[in-house]
């Protein structure tokens, strides 16, 4: 396998490990500010930074080493969709993400993933546009958002600090960044529509 390919699928296999590291504690019914909860958040953030890397790295190595290709171009956006969605879906049921913010992500990611499909089945390979990318940005920022206030909550800092008070207003800056994701997901959406829909209308 390549080593683009390779990073990229590093991001495949992350997610359900940090799916995995999320939950444990809610499963295990730890309280927070013990051992397990701590591990928790230790392992994620650095796991996340690491898998988040690797968006930027497998581009940098296609290039680098001459791994462009059309599989890559579809397997790149794939990976960063499986790993955010499985993010996201985390902070749904921490109550960091509005679950209707989740499902017009949710539907758009699927109405992109269509839209590949179908260009793909007519020979076109849908690369990331820029768009696309400043709207990963902010998934990205979005993800490590929700992922402090819960480090902040599992280490016990928010009673050792007494910031309870100012939880809500964390917690509404996280619902704004995630607002701004949906934006400029339909954003880019529509621009992907607009360069690559032909080739659904050659179809029907």
């Amino acid at each position: 396998m390549k080593v683009s390919n390779r990073l990229t699928l590093s991001r495949v296999i992350a997610a359900p490990l940090l799916i995995l590291i999320y939950f444990i504690p809610e499963w295990l019914d730890c309280r927070n500010g013990t051992i397990i909860p701590i591990i928790s958040v230790a392992l994620s953030i650095p796991l996340l930074a690491m898998a988040e890397l690797t968006d930027y790295l497998d581009g940098h190595f296609a290039r680098k080493y001459n791994e462009v290709s059309d599989f890559g171009k579809l397997f790149d956006p794939f990976a960063d969709v499986f790993l955010h969605l499985s993010m996201f879906t985390c902070f749904v049921f921490s109550g960091y993400l509005p679950v209707i913010l989740y499902v017009l992500i949710f539907f758009r990611e699927f109405g992109q993933n269509f839209l590949r499909m179908v260009a793909a089945k007519q020979g076109t390979a849908i690369a990331a546009r820029k768009g696309g990318k400043l709207k990963t940005v902010f998934y990205v920022i979005s993800c490590f958002v929700a992922l402090a206030q819960e480090s902040l909550v599992r280490t016990g800092l928010v009673s050792i600090l007494g910031i309870q008070e100012a939880m809500p207003v964390f917690l509404y800056i996280g619902w704004f960044f995630f607002g701004i994701c949906v934006l400029l997901a339909y954003v880019s959406f529509v621009d992907y529509l607009k360069n690559f829909g032909s080739v659904i209308k050659e179809l029907i």
